[in-house]
């Protein structure tokens, strides 16, 4: 590949990279060195990169993956650091911080249930279990992109169902409160 021909269809992916890398990190220079570092490793590989169906997947992919490798070098580092302070000094949840955790994680199960079998199946297998997407479409005989895909629909549902809870939950709050006064 070229270097017009890198410029023209790699370079132009470089804010949706960005706007994707600084979701995950939530830090503008940090996103920023993600994309830099993505873009050197594609410079790198720019002869193979015909090879892919989709320039634009591989280096979203690989952002997430350099993204998420951040974070986990970020949190070693702080276990590191803590390691040698006193536990006590590290906060914990409140009792009623920990109940709304717990009734928040009942409610996400629950709607995990209802789901269609399929999205209950894939987003048990990845997001619950820990499996690959390449475990998950040996196991169900599905490819991957197409789990990716289903694991999105299903993520949405869930999501969608959690904000109707919520807002039910808040209708009926302040219908209460209502009727109190």
């Amino acid at each position: 590949m070229s270097r017009d021909d890198f410029n023209e269809y790699v370079l132009q992916l470089s804010r949706k990279l960005y706007g994707y890398a600084f979701r995950i990190l939530l830090k503008q220079d940090e996103a920023e060195d993600a994309v830099q570092e993505i873009f050197i490793k594609l410079w790198n590989m720019r002869e193979k990169l015909s090879e892919y169906n989709s320039i634009e997947a591989l280096a979203t992919t690989m952002t997430k993956n350099h993204c998420i490798d951040q974070l986990r070098k970020q949190k070693n580092m702080f276990h590191d650091q803590s390691s040698n302070q006193d536990y006590y000094n590290i906060s914990s949840p409140s009792p009623h911080e920990q109940m709304e955790l717990k009734e928040s994680d009942d409610i996400v199960r629950k709607i995990i249930e209802n789901l269609p079998d399929i999205y209950k199946v894939v987003i048990t297998f990845h997001d619950i279990e820990g499996f690959s997407y390449e475990e998950i479409a040996e196991k169900t005989g599905q490819n991957i992109n197409t789990l990716r895909v289903t694991l999105s629909r299903a993520r949405a549902l869930i999501r969608d169902e959690f904000k109707k809870y919520h807002k039910e939950i808040r209708l009926v709050d302040h219908k209460y409160r209502h009727d109190l006064k």
